[in-house]
């Protein structure tokens, strides 16, 4: 995979820095996007380049369309192509269905579809034969296991029709897109200890939280060469949340 290029959005922590690291064990040159956390982002950019790959980070927040898809005109500009865009990024905002505002359901659309959207978009015309697009859902777009998450669940399923659009309209030029779904994943937003890490693990056949590394794995698979007649498909990283 010499030369290929992948962009990670969100990919300052958590499943997106861990994406990034391994794609860059596999050879890409790696991309990734942050809003807040500028440190942590560098680390990763050092963390991609010690293992002898080009990396950068630039803050693009993907509720605003200039940014979401600035970022892909960026990492074609600073590292010369795009091979494979994961659309890691995402905003969570849980709680009673009267609870949440307007204010609520726009930023959540914004960052969760939009910006994924346009992301895409724009990923789709320098996208050569072979590209792919990962885009990350989430366990409750198949199984809500309880009320809070009608904004969250809504939002990511939508994941799942744009997914298996593209991969309609791209897969004539041999672009492949598909959609993970992680189950509770161990993250500094979700942690294996947190206050209601319990009921989550309970939710699970395997009776645990999966780790960062596990979801970046699927993803890596999905971007290689192992993965070359996937596409439309919906993968879930979950434990057994939605068996």
């Amino acid at each position: 995979m010499d030369s290929k290029v992948a962009l990670v959005t969100g990919g300052s922590r958590g499943m997106g820095a861990a994406t990034a690291l391994r794609l860059a064990q596999d050879g890409f040159d790696v991309a990734v996007t942050y809003v807040h956390g500028k440190e942590a982002a560098d680390e990763v950019v050092r963390r991609v380049e010690a293992l002898g790959r080009r990396g950068f980070a630039v803050r693009a927040d993907s509720a605003d369309a200039g940014e979401a898809a600035g970022a892909v005109a960026l990492t074609v500009e600073r590292l010369g192509r795009l091979d494979v865009l994961v659309n890691n990024v995402g905003v969570g905002v849980l709680g009673p269905l009267e609870s949440l505002s307007l204010a609520d359901v726009d930023r959540v659309l914004a960052v969760n579809v939009r910006g994924v959207f346009l992301a895409s978009q724009a990923a789709a015309p320098v996208l050569g034969e072979g590209g792919r697009i990962v885009t990350i859902g989430t366990c409750m777009a198949k199984h809500v296991p309880g009320p809070g998450g009608t904004l969250y669940a809504m939002s990511k399923s939508a994941l799942i029709g744009l997914t298996k659009a593209l991969a309609r309209e791209l897969g004539a030029r041999g672009i492949n897109a598909n959609i993970v779904h992680p189950g509770p994943i161990d993250t500094d937003m979700n942690p294996a200890d947190g206050p209601y890490a319990a009921g989550q693990a309970e939710a699970t056949a395997l009776g645990r939280f999966g780790t960062a590394d596990e979801v970046a794995r699927t993803v890596a698979y999905l971007a290689g060469p192992a993965a070359t007649y996937i596409t439309g498909a919906e993968l879930a990283v979950d434990g057994g949340h939605a068996a």
